[in-house]
């Protein structure tokens, strides 16, 4: 009777299944088109399966170890399944084969079952507390069927009660496993997320490789949508990425909004856009709401617009853009890209920025700096210090890239410092200026393309009169947007952040340091020099050179927790139960450091926003100058000091 039973239940799972994959990717095609390679992602896949995305799973022992053995055992198991039992091929080699691969798969559903025993708040509950019930029956199921195949049981084991306990069993575990797998589900993230890796919209993540930059909107299209009104207007693989959500909350976790009790949840944000997508509401989501938003009062459909149905304009807005969500997510799901896109409907088409955001956008337009200041004072802060201008000398080994902390007092004296760092070097370089223009970073993040796109091109046309090898500034989001989002555009530059130079200079010896005499230190990483670029040694070889040694806070490194300067959230200011920049203040107050390093003008601005008693906040370029070491000081024989290189523990 198994032996009639077994195929019938598996292969119309598998029909009923392929069916499935037909509706769902016919879902994905209602979104926009988007170049893809086809073949070449899908023979990609398994290795960005295997390698990016587990290197990513990996952080977490536990579930990497126990989903390389249910998802391991899992596909072994349906494969082998499929042969012994769909098509008859009943050796006893095939047969133990699959009895190894349905223990291992039940080893592992152990473990997850163990998880779901008492889990997290950031899992999503649910449909999935059945999952490991029903990864556990499909092994069980698939073992005890194929005992008889291996020869261990007489084939004739068991009458029509054993049958029928393991048909339901088989009917039970194939269900959930195949046919939910492409109807829905907590198995749907395997079957979209296979395709997900395989067309993800920046293929250039794999490989080791690095894709943070926002894409540019085609302006110049009459017929292109200015961002995403519907979730349609997503491109069909963004649609894809969302419907591989797995549900984890990593993300979740680690947002610095939903831990400011402010109206975002990036977990929730991503199944939202799958509930557009299939139509229907958010009653019936198993995971931890907006804050302050109760569930069952928002829906949508594909042709419905997002904003008011879906989500609320408060939710996009909250985003400090700081790519938490995008770093630990392990389906590796661009959720800033779709805020962002969301964000430009709002601010082209709708005019829809709140709070300051208008004001802030009118500025740039009108003179071009954030602040509204009037543009002939960009230079005011080095009247006295004789700068070069790019204008006058042609060309420079080094444009400094002063930004828009030419305008706020505080940032002055990182500006003045780093100055005095680079006199000290001897290294040849210029400023642009009055001819420097804000960079666009703040306009973009609040969704204004066409005022980015304005400010970036007037950049780019001025940077193109002159010769320059390098261009380094202090600011993290200059740093970004120049070195990563310019070139869409045509300007195209070596682009280095101050703590990486200076960290050059040390190295080649070309600043004479004495050693740090204050209090102990802790760094902060900012989102854009960090998540957005990788760098996090460089900052740790500039302090150790000064004789620091790094009181590392628990979120430091890629986890390090945003400021919330980022994303125009500032301007924007959506109400929470605390303040981000407080949260991190926390997180300083843990080491008992007397000193905060840091490397952003926003950080500066956040933290020091936070009353006092607190640690004091330092730039990187003002704890070197103030060790810096006059020349003329030293005795004749006397030489710069070397650094020690030694790696950074990063957490």
């Amino acid at each position: 009777m198994l032996n009639t039973l077994l195929p019938i239940l598996l292969f119309a799972a598998l029909g009923l299944a392929v069916l499935g994959a037909l509706r769902r990717v016919n879902m994905w095609r209602r979104g926009r088109p988007s170049k893809v390679d086809l073949i070449g992602g899908l023979l990609a896949m398994p290795r960005r399966y295997l390698v990016d995305l587990h290197h990513v799973v990996e952080r977490d022992k536990y579930m990497s170890n126990t989903h390389v053995a249910t998802a391991g055992g899992f596909v072994l198991s349906a494969l082998l399944a499929i042969l012994v039992h769909g098509f008859g091929l009943q050796s006893k080699i095939l047969g133990y084969a699959l009895l190894l691969a349905t223990v291992i798969m039940f080893t592992g559903a152990i473990f997850v079952f163990k998880r779901r025993l008492n889990p997290p708040s950031r899992l999503s509950k649910g449909p999935w507390m059945r999952l490991p019930k029903s990864l556990l029956v499909f092994a069980a199921s698939f073992f005890i069927a194929t005992l008889p195949v291996a020869g261990i049981l007489p084939a004739n084991t068991g009458g029509w009660v054993m049958v029928g306990i393991l048909g339901l069993g088989v009917l039970w575990g194939v269900s959930e496993l195949f046919f939910g797998m492409t109807w829905g589900g907590p198995m749907k993230h395997a079957f979209a997320g296979a395709l997900h890796l395989a067309w993800h919209r920046r293929a250039e993540r794999f490989g080791g490789g690095r894709s943070t930059g926002l894409k540019p909107l085609d302006l110049e299209d009459p017929r292109a949508p200015l961002g995403v009104e519907k979730p349609v207007d997503f491109t069909w693989n963004q649609l894809l990425g969302f419907d591989a959500c797995v549900q984890c909350g990593k993300c979740e976790a680690m947002c610095p909004a939903f831990a400011a009790g402010q109206p975002l949840n990036p977990k929730k944000l991503i199944q939202d856009m799958v509930i557009g997508l299939a139509g229907g509401t958010d009653a019936k989501f198993a995971g931890s709401p907006y804050p302050g938003k109760p569930l069952g009062e928002h829906g949508g459909h594909p042709h419905q617009p997002i904003v008011n149905g879906l989500v609320d304009a408060e939710t996009l807005w909250s985003c400090t853009t700081c790519r938490a969500c995008v770093e630990e997510c392990p389906m590796m799901i661009e959720h800033v890209d779709a805020i962002v896109d969301m964000r430009r409907h709002l601010t082209l088409e709708k005019g829809a920025t709140p709070n300051k955001g208008a004001e802030v956008l009118d500025n740039l337009i009108a003179t071009d700096n954030p602040g509204g200041f009037a543009p002939g004072g960009r230079m005011n802060w080095a009247a006295d210090l004789n700068l070069k201008l790019l204008a006058d000398v042609k060309r420079t080994d080094v444009l400094f890239w002063v930004g828009d902390g030419a305008f706020d007092m505080r940032n002055q004296r990182t500006l003045r410092a780093f100055v005095k760092v680079l006199k000290a070097s001897g290294v040849d370089f210029a400023v642009l200026g009055l001819e420097e223009r804000d960079s666009g970073d703040v306009a973009r993040r609040l969704g204004d393309e066409a005022t980015f796109q304005q400010l970036a091109k007037r950049n780019i046309q001025t940077l193109a009169k002159y010769t320059f090898q390098r261009i380094v500034t202090c600011d993290p989001h200059s740093f970004h947007v120049l070195k990563n989002e310019y070139g869409a555009l045509g300007g195209n530059y070596q682009v280095q952040h101050h703590s990486t130079y200076i960290a050059e200079l040390i190295g080649a010896n070309k600043l004479n340091l004495g050693q740090h005499k204050g209090g102990s230190v802790t760094y902060h990483d900012p989102c854009y020099l960090g998540r957005y670029n990788g760098e996090y040694e460089a900052p740790r070889e500039v302090l150790r050179a000064l004789g620091i040694e790094v009181r590392e806070m628990e979120r430091s490194g890629f986890r390090s927790r945003c400021c919330g300067g980022g994303g125009g959230a500032p301007i924007t200011d959506i109400p929470g139960k605390q303040r981000i920049p407080d949260m991190r203040m926390d997180d300083i107050r843990t080491t008992e450091a007397e000193v905060v390093a840091v490397g952003c003008p926003q950080c500066t601005a956040m933290l020091e926003g936070v009353v006092e008693p607190r640690p004091l906040i330092k730039d990187l370029a003002e704890l070197v100058a103030d060790v810096l070491i006059e020349e003329e000081a030293q005795p004749a024989a006397a030489k710069p000091a070397k650094s020690k290189r030694e790696p950074a523990e990063v957490h």
